[in-house]
């Protein structure tokens, strides 16, 4: 595998730097964002103050979601990511992590299409498309996700597979698995695929085993015992059941629940935006590969959460790999089909449904309180407890208490706190103006806190020593 990177690096010029390209706008993207005050608690804030604990050695239990993060989605990947803080804790390693999965796909892209026998103007084109896929650019955008590391390892693995090489498919199977739990269910679909269609039946047996094994082991053992009150995607399904067991048996038992949700407009709708962006790819003929999206695609249509059928967040991640599979197979299957027509088409729906556009609209939205914004937070000089809004979160998690301001459940005692900071124009996400000012009279009127900060309608109250 080194010797074939190495050999690409070396040979394809373009492709070199369209990925080192690629990396560089994903990174400054992300992270103008973050300086704009455009991160969250949810999700940015989550992951970077579990990292961050991992690596210090405390039990990573998050504040503003006290369970441990083992209960979440059973991603173990983060206690890998945790040795890179250990050497410098920043919440600017997951914009390069982030930015690095998706930029490097590429590569194995290109060598999926070389595999299927394209030349390389057309593989150079395919691995571009991925590149101008709206999901990619939007959900690097919106904050950070484990599972975006999957990505790269999702094609190096379908790549493995055709090639026979069981030490790279497995390995990239296993750290695949680390990303989240309902991967897994993507890793046995995958299994299926391979064993009934691909004819890899030893490599598919072990996606299968290893996809199953895991999903039981995450959502049965794992995050039960870490998180006892249950795992929030059991809410998502609530029309069918209260648990994972009594969700399956309904599925199954009781059709009639779910059929009609299938068939509405947004659902459609969704379908619609995810397979438009590969419209130069798509063929019936080759929809084998789409199999492995199964899951994936139930799992979105299903929900009662709509934020899982948009090209924004991280639910659709999985289904790309296999959308990129079935569009090389078209194009292999299709010799007249020109790397022209895969450029161009990939580059209007780039500009249709990429999200560059907030860059000039609603991230700009907090530009007139940056100032006083950062010298407040600047103020925060030691690592004692916060209590802020949504979006001042990611900058002040290397702690190990900090919480934001949510009007589903108030602050019931400020003396837990050493720092609170708030902004009453912009309350932040979860968060409502009332709720800001209320926080804000309580403070006031307590006399352990002095207002040690203030600009326009930006408070830091500070408990006094």
């Amino acid at each position: 595998m080194h010797a074939i990177l190495a050999k690409f690096w070396k040979s394809n010029h373009l492709l070199r730097s369209l990925v080192v390209a690629s990396f560089a706008i994903f990174l400054i993207c992300s992270v103008i964002r973050h300086l704009l005050l455009q991160s969250n608690a949810l999700d940015l804030g989550y992951f970077d103050q579990a990292i961050y604990l991992i690596s210090q050695g405390i039990t990573p239990i998050i504040s503003f979601r006290p369970y441990h993060v083992l209960g979440d989605h059973a991603a173990w990947i983060l206690y890998a990511i945790a040795g890179i803080y250990k050497i410098f804790p920043s919440v600017y390693w997951l914009f390069v992590i982030q930015s690095a999965a998706f930029a490097t796909s590429a590569i194995p892209v290109w060598y999926l299409a070389k595999q299927a026998g394209l030349d390389r103007a057309k593989s150079n084109a395919i691995a571009i498309s991925f590149l101008l896929y709206p999901l990619v650019f939007n959900l690097n955008l919106f904050d950070f996700r484990p599972e975006v590391i999957s990505l790269p390892l999702f094609f190096t693995a379908i790549w493995a597979a055709r090639a026979n090489r069981m030490g790279w498919f497995t390995l990239c199977v296993v750290l695949i698995l680390g990303c989240r739990a309902s991967l897994a269910l993507s890793i046995a679909a995958m299994g299926i695929w391979l064993i009934g269609f691909e004819q890899r039946k030893r490599l598919g047996a072990i996606a299968l085993i290893f996809g199953v094994s895991w999903f039981i082991i995450a959502t049965q053992g794992i995050i039960p015992h870490f998180r006892p009150s249950g795992a929030d995607y059991v809410m998502r399904y609530s029309y069918l059941g209260n648990s994972l067991t009594e969700i399956v048996q309904n599925l199954i038992l009781k059709p009639w629940l779910w059929l009609g949700r299938l068939l509405s407009i947004d659902r459609l709708f969704y379908l619609l935006l995810v397979f438009i962006p590969m419209g130069w790819g798509f063929s019936i003929r080759h929809f084998a590969p789409l199999i492995a999206t199964v899951p994936v695609f139930a799992m979105n249509l299903l929900s009662e959460m709509s934020n899982q059928r948009d090209l924004v967040h991280q639910y659709s991640l999985p289904i790309l790999p296999f959308l990129m599979v079935m569009a090389i197979s078209t194009v292999a299957a299709n010799p007249n089909r020109r790397s022209r027509l895969i450029l161009v088409w990939s580059l209007i729906a780039f500009l249709a449904l990429a999200k560059f556009g907030y860059f000039g609209s609603r991230y700009l939205e907090r530009v007139p309180m940056l100032s006083g914004a950062y010298t407040a937070i600047g103020q925060i000089t030691t690592q004692e407890p916060v209590l802020t809004t949504s979006y001042f979160v990611p900058h002040l998690t290397h702690r190990v208490m900090i919480d934001y301001t949510k009007f589903t459940e108030p602050p019931k005692d400020l003396n837990k706190f050493r720092y609170i900071l708030l902004n009453l124009e912009q309350p932040g996400w979860a968060s409502r103006p009332e709720l800001a000012q209320q926080i804000f009279s309580e403070a006031q009127a307590n006399s352990a806190f002095q207002l040690q900060y203030q600009q326009d309608q930006l408070y830091l109250f500070v408990k006094k020593s």
